[in-house]
Order: C-alpha cells, then structure tokens, then sequence
C-alpha cells in the first residue's frame, strides 16, 4: 500500500495561488487533516517562510507553532533549499545548522533536502544537522531532462544521498517532466539497487503525474505526493480525490475520504471568493510547453502574480 504525503498547505497553494493562503485559513481545517490518515504533511519552507513575511504580514514561525498544536498524529515536513534554507543565497554553516534546530524545535518532523543543481556539497550540513536532532531527511533529487541527465545520473546522486544517511530518497519533479516509464525504471532501479524507500513528488503541468504516480507504485514507490482537489493539479500536484480512485484496491491508502471532500468543499469557497484575485487561468490548464522551458510549479504562479 502506497502512502500519502499531503502538501496542500505549502506547495498546493505556492503553486496555485502565489503562496498567499494565510494561516488563518488553514487552522480552521488543521485537525481535520491531521485525522485524515496521510503519512505526512508539508506544511512549511519553500517559498511560504518569505511570502508569510513580505506580502502576508505573518510571522512563519507562529504559523508552523500553530499548527503543530492542532496537528498531532501526523508528522509536519518543510522544503528546506540545503545551503539556501528558505532563502535565495548561500548562507554560512552555522546559520543552516541554527535553522535547523529551531525548525524541529518548533515543530518539523521530517526534512526535505535538496539543492536547485543537484550538488550534494550544498545539501549535506543540513542533512547532517537534521539527521543530528532526530529527525527524518528525505534527501531529494531535482528531476529534470537534458543529455547529462541519464538514469545513471540519477543513481550515482541517489547512491551519494544515501552515503549521508538519508531515510529515504525523494524524486522531486517539480516541472512534471517525468515519463511514466521513466517513473517506473528509475523508482525501480533505485530500490533494486539500494532497498531504500522511495517517494515521488510531481507537479501536473505537463498532465502527466497521474500515470506517472501509477507507473511509480506498480515499480515499488512508498510515497507519492497530492493535494487536495479544487487545490490541486494544474502547476500543483495530483489531487487525492481522483489520486485515490485510480490506484488499484491493493495500493489504495486508509484515508478518510469522507473528511478530504469536506475539506475540499471548503477550499472552494476560498479559491471562489477570498483568493479568486490569485488563481490564474494559465496554473490550471495542461501546458505542454513546460517540456521544453521547464518552469518549476512552485515558481510558475508566482511568476503570473508579478
């Protein structure tokens, strides 16, 4: 049975909606999701710590405490950019390490690491400083297409993340540039090669993450990353609704679906109402283009909003 790592509160809505769904509306649904039954939940890092401060007037901290108390039997993970933490410069190893420790401290579970060029030099003090307080490190690769990037490419990075004691390996497709059988081989060729889990995070702009993420768990893949619907596909990921009906009966996970469609219900009356302004036609809609400039999801509607 594939697991479900839920990331409407962080890269759903940087995805969608310029990264600007407030923590006054996500708490109201806080332990709702909590009692839902995903693996995990993203709910901080990436662009959310900066878009908190700058255009939100909100104090990224306070928001991960907040939900942490709200959020109790599911673990809370966080994008973290390695050497450029939630930032977009190198910062000095004892500000990543800092960061770390204060991130678990006020509530982070799980670590996702990852470097933009794929250099472990730049991932590796906050994977050690994350491994170091305890917690679990997803060491990420940033997938991407180009004559370099070969399955062999991709082995020999995971082979230098699992050297670091990473938990598990995530594939991180943040333009949805992942082929199915692409999926499958390299999901495949990674566990066949080291046993250790496997997660896959796709973004839909290319239409093509649904049958990835069955190509994906047919190879052996332990978790795949979803939203929920109307926050979800387009430059987001996958929605667990439709997610959660085209895996067959023996991969489907143990969630309460009843409670994602209430959730789903309300999301719709913000996206129709208080963030109308941010939804942009061109983050819905399949973009085939994206196979070629390769604009990540997570930065696509954010570049609409400016």
């Amino acid at each position: 049975m594939v697991e479900i790592i839920d990331t409407t509160f962080r890269d759903a809505h940087q995805s969608l909606i310029a990264t600007r769904l407030k923590t006054e509306d996500m708490l109201p649904i806080a332990e709702k999701m909590d009692s839902i039954g995903f693996y995990s939940m993203e709910v901080w890092g990436g662009a959310t710590f900066d878009v908190a401060i700058r255009y939100l007037r909100e104090d990224p901290w306070e928001r991960l405490r907040e939900l942490k108390e709200r959020i109790k039997k599911t673990k809370l993970q966080m994008l973290l950019r390695g050497q450029n933490v939630v930032g977009y410069k190198h910062y000095p190893d004892d500000v990543v390490k800092k960061f770390v420790r204060l991130a678990h401290k006020n509530g982070i579970d799980i670590f996702r690491v990852f470097d933009a060029l794929n250099d472990v030099r730049n991932m590796e003090i906050a994977i050690k400083e994350a491994k170091k307080v305890g917690a679990e490190v997803q060491g990420a690769i940033s997938y991407t297409t180009g004559k370099i990037f070969t399955p062999e490419y991709y082995l020999k990075l995971a082979e230098s993340l699992i050297s670091l004691d990473v938990d598990y390996i995530t594939i991180k497709d943040m333009a949805g540039l992942m082929t199915p059988y692409m999926g499958y081989s390299l999901v495949k060729e990674i566990k066949d090669a080291y046993g250790i889990r496997v997660d896959v995070h796709m973004h839909s702009t290319s239409g093509m993450a649904v049958a990835t993420y069955l190509k994906v768990v047919e190879a052996g893949a332990d978790y795949i990353n979803t939203s929920i619907s109307p926050l979800a596909f387009g430059t987001a990921q996958p929605g667990i609704q439709i997610m959660h009906a085209v895996l067959p009966n023996e991969e489907k996970p143990n969630l309460d679906m009843e409670k994602i469609y209430e959730i789903g219900d309300y999301l719709k009356e913000l996206l129709e109402g208080k963030y109308k302004k941010y939804l942009h036609q061109k983050a819905l809609v399949v973009n085939p283009s994206v196979l070629r400039h390769q604009i990540p999801g997570g930065m696509f509607s954010n570049l609409l909003s400016q």
